[in-house]
């Protein structure tokens, strides 16, 4: 049984502003962030990678409204041609705590050219197993998928209504149609149904124990 479902969209650019920059370095970067801008790089498959900088309080909201995988850009730069890039968030580096962006790196991108992407894995229903007592671990919370920007799904639905105790669900049974692929060189487990532990049984044992006994000394 083949499992995975996504959800039909149209791809959603958002707007967002950039500046050229031409110095480099960890000083250059502090520099940047003292100013409540982000150091970036722009990457293109014909063309030389382009020093940006892009403002912290945009690019924070756009993160904290979307999130931060599967995100594509119309990207506007000031000091080049003027000419709108779409481009898609490859990576975002934040510091210890993440609390402050220390880099992002931006990749342009064709809408006709297959690209990868890291999407959310999404369990969906109860499962029988859960019912009779078993837990729900979700092993791979995100999968890479390759398929064109306008194919790229928001989540990756997968139905755990039939899965019992015991029970996986591998990469290689998730199935997202004949335009999205998973590459995968290992079938690892996405998502399994686990027994209660010893110690969860016991205790489970132990408040029916003592239910029991309250019910015995309550009186007729």
């Amino acid at each position: 049984m083949m499992h995975g479902v996504t959800e039909e969209k149209t791809l959603e650019l958002i707007e967002l502003n950039a500046k050229l920059r031409e110095k480099s370095g960890k000083g250059a970067a502090r520099k940047l962030r003292r100013n409540h801008e982000i150091p970036a790089i722009m990457y293109g498959a014909k063309k030389k990678a382009e020093m940006l900088s892009l403002g912290t309080i945009e690019f924070d909201r756009i993160i904290r409204k979307n999130g931060s995988m599967g995100l594509f850009f119309n990207l506007k730069v000031d000091g080049d041609s003027g000419e709108k890039k779409i481009v898609m968030l490859k990576d975002m580096q934040m510091d210890t705590f993440g609390l402050n962006y220390l880099h992002v790196d931006l990749h342009e991108v064709n809408l006709d050219t297959k690209v990868t992407v890291s999407v959310q894995v999404e369990a969906v229903g109860v499962s029988k197993g859960v019912k009779a007592g078993g837990f729900l671990q979700v092993i791979r919370r995100e999968l890479d998928v390759v398929c064109k920007p306008a194919d790229t799904p928001d989540t990756i639905q997968i139905d755990i209504t039939d899965l019992d105790v015991g029970d996986a669900i591998h990469v290689d049974e998730i199935d997202l149609g004949e335009h999205i692929e998973i590459p995968h060189e290992v079938n690892y487990t996405v998502i399994t149904i686990v027994a209660p532990t010893v110690d969860e049984q016991e205790t489970e044992e132990e408040e029916e124990d003592l239910e029991e006994v309250v019910n015995e000394e309550k009186p007729s």
